[in-house]
């Protein structure tokens, strides 16, 4: 196992890290849950990542369960051999109001102090090694928000804090503001990153090459589409069949930028590839999103323990050349098909 350090971090984790979105939704069982943590443990991975918002779909009855999952099967290990992540929900003048503290979630140090608290309580833990925000915060000063996580830092309820689902300007500005007012600053960024959602290597790539700042990148599967399961079967069982019947916008707009024609078209050729080179198509999916430099961890994510292999076969392989250049030239032609 080559392990990879998060930003200018201690923390070394292993190149793939098991998202838990799915306990207590997707994923109903808390047995099978434990399962697929066990699995991944086993095969070597040593990051977790939740949220405080989580399971998805997120609703105000449910949220927390996937953190009361996970901090029970923390319990069943060497809390020293785990890296934990969890986030804070992130604003509500967002693009989305958090079913959570009423609606009126904040980046503010009030907000902060509430969440770190609810989630070691869940957790059934002193410390969480990666503390993230869900989402910015376009209200709230940064100084505001990376004073209040720097005082978690000095408190040592967290270890490092990160960033997620940013922009260039925001990570940029967050940065110069740790470096300035002397707090701690964000170590990585989680921001959505596959073969059918490129965009973080058009500005945001060079900032974290440059910044030593790490990329986490999640749904690498593009949502499961690049499975190839909605190619198959227009009624494949998966979030977005369910998405595109919903009364919430929301999910509906998701289901549609995720799964449709360009997309479906791109990832056909994907699966092309796949089979000319012998290898599972969710595995080259994987194996692509963590070939670069910035990543330090892909999240996968799983509602079965069978689904897996084909991904956590991803943490060992080093795509060619030859793949790389015939993934690149399905881009070419298919200019970012999820818009």
């Amino acid at each position: 196992m080559k392990y990879r350090y998060i930003g200018k971090s201690g923390l070394r984790v292993s190149p793939i890290c098991m998202g838990t979105m799915t306990f207590g939704t997707q994923c109903l069982d808390e047995k099978e849950a434990f399962a697929i943590m066990d699995e991944a443990y086993e095969r070597g991975v040593n990051f977790y990542d939740t949220a405080e918002l989580y399971p998805v779909p997120p609703s105000g009855e449910l949220a927390g369960l996937t953190e009361i999952i996970v901090g029970k099967w923390l319990k069943t290990k060497s809390r020293d051999s785990i890296i934990i992540a969890s986030k804070i929900a992130g604003a509500a003048n967002g693009w989305f109001v958090p079913p959570i503290r009423h609606g009126m979630t904040a980046i503010d140090s009030f907000h902060i102090e509430r969440a770190i608290e609810g989630s070691l309580k869940r957790l059934d833990t002193d410390y969480i090694d990666l503390y993230q925000m869900h989402w910015p915060d376009t209200t709230v000063p940064i100084e505001e928000s990376l004073k209040a996580f720097d005082k978690l830092i000095q408190s040592g309820k967290v270890r490092y804090i990160g960033t997620s689902n940013d922009t260039a300007y925001g990570t940029s500005k967050a940065l110069m503001t740790s470096q300035f007012c002397k707090y701690a600053r964000f170590e990585s960024i989680q921001n959505n990153f596959s073969l059918l959602n490129r965009r973080f290597l058009d500005e945001l790539a060079i900032l974290a090459a440059k910044e030593h700042i790490s990329l986490l990148p999640y749904s690498p599967l593009a949502g499961g589409v690049l499975s190839g399961k909605y190619n198959q079967d227009n009624h494949a069982e998966g979030r977005f069949s369910d998405y595109v019947k919903s009364t919430d916008t929301r999910q509906r707009l998701m289901a549609q930028r995720f799964a449709n024609d360009k997309t479906l078209a791109s990832t056909q050729k994907y699966l092309k590839i796949a089979s000319d080179f012998d290898i599972h198509p969710v595995t080259l999916a994987i194996a692509w999103s963590k070939q670069f430099d910035f990543v330090a961890s892909t999240i996968i994510g799983a509602t079965t323990k069978d689904q897996l292999k084909p991904s956590l076969d991803a943490m060992n392989i080093i795509l060619s050349d030859e793949i790389l250049r015939a993934c690149d030239k399905v881009h070419s032609e298919i200019l970012y098909p999820m818009g």
